[in-house]
């Protein structure tokens, strides 16, 4: 999947037009229900913190949210950070949520470890 497929993925996925967001280059998504002045910054700080795996302990845990638009969301242990995995990215119609969850949270590990930023959608109301 492409940047530009992630982005229009995560536009379609978000609720909400006052929710700004930052993707990163591996599907993981962090929305800043308290935006700061430096959206890609403040989205590199979470992740940075929040994104790591760390296996037994609860940074390892995820959860899967079967999309109606297609796909996955992937949880961990921050509720404003999720990951795509997209349908195409199985061989089987129906994957297991443990398989969706695995490559969601190595995805997500990727993300803390690289912290690149594709996109920003900052939808703050204009001062």
């Amino acid at each position: 999947m492409d940047d530009q497929q992630l982005i229009a993925a995560w536009r379609g996925i978000i609720n909400g037009p006052e929710k700004s967001w930052v993707l990163f280059g591996n599907g993981t998504c962090v929305i800043l229900m308290r935006p700061q002045s430096d959206l890609a910054e403040q989205a590199r700080e979470l992740l940075r913190e929040w994104g790591p795996v760390q296996a037994g302990s609860s940074a390892g845990d995820f959860a899967t949210i079967e999309l109606d638009a297609g796909g996955w969301a992937v949880t961990g242990h921050h509720n404003d950070i999720l990951t795509y995995v997209g349908p195409a990215e199985f061989e089987s119609e129906q994957p297991s949520d443990l398989l969706v969850g695995l490559l969601g949270r190595s995805r997500r590990a990727q993300d803390a470890e690289e912290l690149r930023v594709i996109h920003v959608e900052d939808r703050r109301p204009a001062a």
